[in-house]
């Protein structure tokens, strides 16, 4: 995809929608003791999506597993859906768009494998993080530069935010 047709689409984006694993975290799942999930999230990626909301934008996780530290890192961080447990990524992503109210074009979707592909085909913005699978990163409009775990949200919504930057400087002149 072409800048210009990049930051078209950045431009209009109201509402970012990701997996968790392999996004959010790094992908490695760690057991406690008790058989409990451990997930390490990186802090960049918190204070992107807290100036996210500052903006007045939305955010969700559509996740494939259940894990009470990702409802509790979504509800730190404010973020508006979180739908665990959710194979069928396509049916969540359209309940969410129908809550919402915002258009398929206004929203984006980060993924790292292959169920994530559902989503792509509902979203103005398809992304995949650097390490995705390579069937996700072909598929994507745009593949960023770092990989999940490690700053891949705040990559992502940075861009947006100078897309829609660039837009409201624009329009002032």
């Amino acid at each position: 995809m072409e800048l210009s047709e990049l930051r078209a689409r950045a431009r209009k984006i109201e509402l970012l929608l990701m997996d968790c694993d392999g996004v959010l975290t790094d992908g490695r799942l760690y057991f406690g003791p008790e058989g409990e999930t451990l997930k390490v999230f990186h802090a960049r990626d918190g204070e992107g999506l807290t100036q996210w909301k500052a903006a007045g934008l939305a955010a969700g996780i559509i996740s494939g597993r259940n894990s009470p530290s990702v409802a509790l890192r979504a509800s730190q961080l404010g973020m508006s859906y979180v739908l665990q447990g959710r194979s069928d990524k396509a049916t969540a992503l359209r309940e969410i768009l129908a809550e919402s109210g915002h258009s398929p074009e206004q929203a984006a979707f980060i993924g790292d494998d292959t169920p994530d592909l559902q989503a792509f085909e509902l979203v103005g913005l398809s992304i995949a993080v650097n390490d995705a699978h390579s069937t996700v990163k072909a598929t994507a409009d745009v593949v960023i530069q770092a990989n999940g775990g490690q700053g891949a949200v705040r990559e992502v919504i940075d861009m947006i935010l100078a897309a829609r930057k660039e837009m409201s400087d624009s329009a002032d002149q």
